[in-house]
C-alpha cells in the first residue's frame, strides 16, 4: 500500500469518529456548561489525555524534532523547561482550580479571574481576556493549520495553498458539531495517537544510528556547536539562552484551553491518577521527539526543513504502511489540537463578553460558532500571508497567554485580595510586553519575551495586594 492510500484511509477512519463523536456530544451540549466545560463530568484519562494533546500536537512531534535537528543538544532545555510549568499545574494549581470551579460554578478561566471585583474592572478584565485570547489562538491555531498543511504538502505533493484550506477546513467543520465533550475525547484519542508515533520513530532512529555509542560517536567528531549543551552560548548569553528555555515552564500557569480541562474534572480525588497519566505522556513524547532530531541529524545527509524531519525518517526507516499510519496519526492529531483552542475563542465571545455586558443566561452558541469560524478565517489567512516557524509561532502564543493569565492565576490561588484596577492592569502588562518584546530584534535566549513579561505583571499583583484574602 502506497503511503499516500495508508494516510487517506487512516484519516478516513478518524475523521469518521470525530464526527460520529461530535453527533454524540450534542445531547450534552445544551447549556452553558454542558457546551463549554462539558457539565463537570470528566474522567481522569480524558482530563489527562486532553490536557496533554491540548498543550502539544505540532510543536511536539514537529517542533521539537525540528529544534533538535537544526540546534542540537541545546535543545535539551525545552524539556525541564516544560515539564516545570506542568508540574506546578497538576501538584498546586488543579486540586484548587477543580475545587473553586466547582463551588463557584465557573465556566471559562476568565470567570476566576474577574471573581469578586466591582463591575466596572470586572467588565474590563473580561472584555481584555477575551483580547487576549482571540489574538493569541490566532497565532496558536495558525501554527497548527500550517502543521496539517505541511504534512498534506509533504505526503499528497499539493500546494501549500490547498493544504492549508483542506486541513482548516476539516478542523473547521468537526469543531463546530459538537461542544467540550467531543472536543476533550477526541483530544484523548490524539493524545493516544501521537504516543505511539512519538515512540515508534524515535526507537528506529535510535536503532539505526546505533544506539547512544553512535550518538556519542557523532559528537566527538564534530566541530562546531551542535553537540554543546549550551549551543555555542557563553556568558551572560548563555545564562540568558538557559533562562530563556527554562522559563517556558511559565507558559502552562495561564492556558485557559489546558486549565478549563481541569476545571472539568468530575472528583478531586481523580487528581493523582490524571496527573501521572499526564507527566508521563509529556516525558515520553518530548523526549521521544528530542532523540528523534538527534538521530536525524546524524543519519540524513543533505540539509532537511527542520520541521520536515519527522515525515523525512519515517519514509526512510519505517515499511510503507507504518509509515503512513504515522503520518495520518501525526495529520490527525494537528488537526484536531486547534478544536480545544476554538472552542475557547467562542467561550470567550459567548460566555466572557456576555458577562461583560451583564447579559448572563442560556448561550444560544450563535455567537460562539461565529467566533470560531472568524478565528479559523484569521488563523489560516495569518499562516497563507506571514508564514513562520511553527515552534517560534506557538511559543509566542503559548508566552502571551502565560504572561497575561499566570500572574493572576497564582495571585488567586493563593487567595490574594488585590486592588480591583491591578487585576486588568496585569492582563495588559503581561500580555503587552510579550507583544512587545516579540516584535523586537531577539534578546539573550529569547528572555525578555519568555520571562520578563511574567515577572512584572507578577510583581504588579506583589504590590497591589491588600490584607485579607479573596473567597
Amino acid at each position: 500500500m502506497q503511503p499516500s492510500v495508508a494516510v487517506l484511509v487512516t484519516l478516513f477512519i478518524y475523521q469518521a469518529l470525530l464526527l460520529g463523536l461530535g453527533y454524540w456530544a450534542r445531547s450534552r451540549a445544551q447549556t452553558v456548561e454542558g457546551y463549554f466545560i462539558g457539565g463537570r463530568a470528566l474522567g481522569p484519562w480524558v482530563t489527562a489525555l486532553s490536557y496533554a494533546a491540548g498543550s502539544s500536537s505540532a510543536w511536539s512531534i514537529l517542533g521539537v524534532s525540528g529544534i533538535a535537528f537544526s540546534q542540537g543538544l541545546s535543545a535539551f532545555w525545552l524539556l525541564p523547561g516544560t515539564l516545570t510549568g506542568h508540574l506546578v499545574v497538576w501538584f498546586w494549581i488543579a486540586p484548587k482550580l477543580q475545587m473553586l470551579s466547582h463551588e463557584h460554578r465557573w465556566v471559562t478561566l476568565t470567570d476566576m479571574l474577574a471573581h469578586q471585583l466591582p463591575h466596572k474592572y470586572a467588565s474590563l478584565t473580561y472584555r481584555l481576556s477575551a483580547i487576549v485570547i482571540l489574538f493569541s489562538f490566532t497565532f496558536y491555531i495558525a501554527a497548527q493549520f500550517q502543521g496539517a498543511a505541511n504534512t498534506f504538502t509533504a505526503v499528497f505533493d499539493v500546494s501549500f495553498l490547498v493544504a492549508l484550506l483542506i486541513g482548516a477546513g476539516v478542523v473547521l467543520i468537526y469543531t463546530l458539531w459538537g461542544g467540550f465533550w467531543a472536543v476533550s475525547i477526541t483530544d484523548a484519542v490524539q493524545a493516544a495517537l501521537m504516543l505511539v508515533a512519538a515512540l515508534v520513530l524515535p526507537i528506529a532512529a535510535w536503532l539505526a544510528v546505533g544506539g547512544f555509542d553512535g550518538l556519542s560517536k557523532a559528537g566527538e567528531l564534530a566541530q562546531d556547536s551542535f553537540w554543546t549543551w549550551s549551543g555555542g552560548h557563553e556568558g551572560w548569553f548563555g545564562t540568558g539562552f538557559m533562562l530563556g528555555m527554562l522559563s517556558i515552564g511559565f507558559g502552562p500557569l495561564g492556558q485557559p484551553h489546558l486549565l478549563n480541562r481541569v476545571m472539568a474534572m468530575a472528583r478531586k480525588s481523580d487528581i493523582k491518577l490524571a496527573r501521572s497519566v499526564a507527566l508521563t505522556w509529556f516525558v515520553l513524547v518530548l523526549s521521544g521527539m528530542f532523540l528523534l532530531g538527534l538521530c536525524a541529524h546524524v543519519l540524513l545527509v543533505k540539509p532537511q526543513p527542520a520541521e520536515q524531519v519527522f515525515f523525512q525518517m519515517a519514509d526512510n526507516l519505517l515499511p510503507t504502511i507504518v509509515t503512513g499510519v504515522l503520518v495520518a496519526a501525526v495529520l490527525s492529531a494537528i488537526m484536531s489540537t486547534a478544536d480545544s483552542q476554538l472552542l475557547v475563542a467562542g467561550a470567550a465571545v459567548d460566555n466572557d463578553l456576555r458577562k461583560a455586558r451583564r447579559q448572563p443566561g442560556q448561550t444560544s452558541r450563535h455567537s460562539s460558532r461565529i467566533a470560531v469560524f472568524a478565528v479559523a478565517v484569521a488563523a489560516v489567512v495569518l499562516a497563507w500571508v506571514l508564514p513562520d516557524s511553527i515552534f517560534s509561532r506557538v511559543l509566542f502564543a503559548w508566552n502571551a497567554l502565560g504572561a497575561g493569565f499566570g500572574p493572576l492565576v497564582i495571585a488567586r490561588l493563593l487567595g490574594w485580595q488585590n486592588k480591583p484596577w491591578s487585576v486588568p492592569t496585569a492582563i495588559s502588562l503581561g500580555f503587552g510586553l510579550t507583544v512587545l518584546f516579540y516584535s523586537l530584534p531577539d534578546g539573550p535566549g529569547d528572555l525578555w519575551e519568555r520571562m520578563v513579561p511574567f515577572v512584572l505583571a507578577m510583581l504588579l499583583l506583589v504590590i497591589t495586594r491588600e490584607s485579607g484574602r479573596s473567597t
